[in-house]
Formats: structure tokens, C-alpha cells, sequence
């Protein structure tokens, strides 16, 4: 089993919860399973069937665009980490 750690802005698709369980041998097969029990969050956190450009996607502090990217395989107790770009403010 995976533990993804959801970020605050993402807590409202997932109940409130800060971190959820979901299986997969790959950092792509977490996130679809994921995706499956909380679809609002597949909407925020997917484009085009892609992870989306503005969310950053980490497996044990690594950045998965620096490993095989949605392929990188995930190990029994892993850590993966959704953390969504921050942008904005006033001129």
C-alpha cells in the first residue's frame, strides 16, 4: 500500500483527509487508483490523461519527472506526494 500525502488545497476532494492509501506498481497506476475513489480530484490533479503541468508529483522526495515519470515503480509503503504549483497575487 501507497500513502498519498494530499496538500491543503487538495483536501476537499478527499473528505478533509491529509492522507490517503491506494495501490499500484507504478506512480501512474497510484494516482489512476486514486483518481477511481475520488474523481474531483482527478480533475484537479489530470490533463488529457496526463498529470497536469502545475501539479507536481513526488515518490519519497524525488520528483518523478526526474525518474521514469508516471512510470517510476512504486515499492510496498511508499510516499508519494501531490503538491499543486502555487501562482497569483496582485499587481
Amino acid at each position: 500500500m501507497t500513502t498519498v500525502r494530499i496538500p491543503p488545497t487538495l483536501r476537499g476532494e478527499t473528505g478533509g483527509q491529509r492522507q490517503v492509501d491506494a495501490t499500484g506498481a507504478t506512480v501512474g497506476a497510484v494516482l489512476d487508483d486514486l483518481a477511481a475513489r475520488f474523481p474531483g480530484l482527478a480533475n484537479l490533479i489530470f490533463e488529457n490523461g496526463e498529470v497536469a503541468p502545475f501539479v507536481n508529483v513526488y515518490l519519497e522526495g524525488e520528483d518523478v519527472r526526474t525518474l521514469d515519470g508516471l512510470a517510476t515503480p512504486v515499492t510496498d509503503n511508499a510516499t508519494v506526494i501531490l503538491l499543486p504549483a502555487m501562482a497569483g497575487g496582485a499587481r
